[in-house]
């Protein structure tokens, strides 16, 4: 427990300290006017309180990745603590807080705008299409979930198939309709739900005191299956340490916001507060597998069986309302984010219902689409979710490296997020060649492939830098 305490201190001195630090390398402007002020559309670009756009970001990246992720990512031990907190801090929270704030600084601008910017209209263009897949793959898997815990809660008549309809429809509603009319007024109450089930389980932990490894116990990797720490957790526990889809969402936010000085709650707060509850379920999932092997593979089973354990029959509905929160709140603000990002690039204003209809019956064809099949088929799910988790972890590569030319370009400290990009590059390259959904290459030739991508993108770097103290930019 001592380990899982000190874990917990460090991300919360992660914000204030570093957080602080990163904050003065940006140099928020108090002054300037924000899109949500100079651009307002009564649509996407509304300002709104501080403390609905930290909710509303919260629960955009929560997801199911760090109840779901930390869940399996604690097979590997004690590892596991250290990335969730070191990543986090060093790596998930600079990389949502910059992304985000570039947006303020760009009009609100989406992910792949943001990105081809700073790397160039080729990458600019694979950009547009992956991340407008990556967010249909994330509404898709993101109602099947729900759906069917929903439909345990419900009475029979409520199958699964029920709900998957009310999910999407609510889904539909959630992409057309104004960013105040429903994810404002719905996500405060999600996020008393979800809170109170991290909040609920810390307080258990700190309760029941289970013994827990400790970090002088050793990082031995003690995951059943035997697969390599590196680089298999750093991309199952995703979200809850770095996440690409997190970028996807802070231009949502940015246009929302009414002074660049909440960047640093919204965006890097948010992270950190998604890092605690991966750290919470770590280390209530640690308990679990201690107490019943660590054969089970169904994370919903393990959230189940803590929060009845531990909550009781009401907190454990509770708690489960909040896992289906999670998702669901993840779900909606996809597909609004693949909307947004598609009407960027095609240049179409989306005051109008009838331009928002454009762009999204396509999208709504395809995630239905991707949707069915992941029904039809009993492996379908879990091979796009693998997928999803990868793309997820390679969309954050290239979000680091667009804020790296940022930072060397208006000349700040652009260590703090090369030294991330580097380690991402490494991991997404060699996950890749040694998982069994990519080329299933032995250890040994995936590690030398994922050393060799690192090398190649430290070398492009190094020579792109050396060009560019001949070069003035245009400050932003």
């Amino acid at each position: 427990m001592i380990t899982f305490i000190i874990a917990l201190l460090v991300l919360v001195g992660g914000y204030f300290l570093y957080g602080s630090y990163v904050e003065r390398v940006f140099g928020p402007d108090k002054i300037r006017k924000t899109p949500a002020l100079t651009m307002a559309d009564g649509v996407d670009f509304i300002p709104l309180p501080t403390w609905k756009i930290f909710m509303i970001q919260f629960l955009n990246i929560a997801g199911l990745g760090p109840i779901f992720g930390a869940i399996m990512g604690a097979k590997f031990g004690t590892a596991s603590y250290l990335w969730i907190v070191l990543g986090t801090i060093f790596a998930g929270a600079v990389h949502d807080y910059l992304s985000g704030m570039l947006s303020i600084r760009h009009e609100g601008e989406s992910l792949p705008e943001i990105i081809g910017r700073y790397l160039g209209l080729p990458t600019k263009q694979l950009m547009r299409g992956f991340t407008v897949v990556l967010m249909i793959l994330v509404g898709a898997v993101f109602v099947a979930g729900p759906a069917g815990l929903l439909a345990k809660l419900t009475p029979e008549y409520m199958d699964v198939t029920f709900w998957i309809i009310v999910v999407f429809f609510y889904y539909m509603l959630a992409t057309l309709l104004p960013v105040d009319k429903i994810i404002g007024k719905i996500y405060p109450l999600f996020a008393i739900a979800l809170l109170f089930m991290a909040v609920g389980i810390l307080v258990m932990l700190l309760w029941n005191h289970p013994a827990l490894p400790e970090i002088t116990d050793g990082l031995h990797n003690t995951h059943p299956a035997g697969l390599p720490i590196f680089p298999i957790m750093f991309v199952s526990i995703a979200c809850g340490a770095i996440s690409g889809f997190h970028a996807t969402q802070s231009p949502l936010m940015a246009r929302c916001m009414k002074n660049e000085k909440y960047g640093r709650p919204i965006f890097y707060g948010a992270m950190v507060t998604e890092g605690i509850v991966a750290l919470i379920w770590a280390a209530a999932a640690t308990y679990f597998f201690h107490q019943n092997g660590m054969e089970e593979s169904n994370a919903s089973i393990i959230v189940d069986s803590i929060t009845k354990e531990w909550l009781g029959t009401i907190g454990g509905l509770l708690a489960v309302l909040g896992v289906i929160a999670a998702p669901i709140t993840s779900g909606d603000t996809a597909l609004r984010s693949a909307r947004l990002i598609v009407a960027d690039f095609m240049h179409l204003e989306q005051k109008s219902i009838a331009k928002r209809l454009l762009i999204c019956i396509p999208i709504f064809a395809v995630t239905i689409g991707i949707l069915l099949y992941s029904q039809r088929d009993a492996a379908g799910f879990d091979m796009i979710w693998r997928y999803f988790a990868w793309c997820n972890q390679a969309l954050s590569v290239f979000t680091l490296w667009a804020v790296t030319v940022f930072l060397v370009r208006a000349k700040k400290n652009y260590y703090i997020t090369l030294f991330p990009a580097l380690f991402m590059t490494a991991v997404c390259s060699t996950y890749i060649c040694i998982a069994p959904e990519g080329l299933a290459f032995s250890d040994y030739v995936s590690y030398i492939i994922g050393s060799l991508c690192t090398l190649v993108a430290a070398i492009g770097f190094a020579s792109w830098y050396r060009k560019q103290n001949s070069i003035v930019y245009e400050k932003i």
